[in-house]
């Protein structure tokens, strides 16, 4: 399920955020990112369309992904 990220409150948004770019492992190259900076890079992909926010209700847990990730998956499932 696809969760618009405008529905979810300041904090809650922010929490997951936080736990995804802490989870999610990826190099950034040479340059070291603080953790408010892979937010607000996260937040904007966000903003932009780019990623979505999926929920898993059997797995009770979401994701971030790309829209067309996203899209791909839910063409399968139908």
């Amino acid at each position: 399920m696809k969760i618009p990220y405008q529905q979810l409150s300041a904090e809650a948004l922010q929490g997951l955020l936080e736990t995804f770019v802490c989870r999610e492992g990826t190099d950034y190259g040479e340059r070291d990112y603080s953790l408010q900076d892979k937010i607000e890079q996260v937040l904007q992909q966000l903003q932009r369309g780019k990623v979505v926010i999926c929920y898993d209700s059997y797995l009770q847990s979401f994701s971030i992904v790309t829209e067309q990730v996203y899209r791909s998956s839910h063409e399968l499932q139908q």
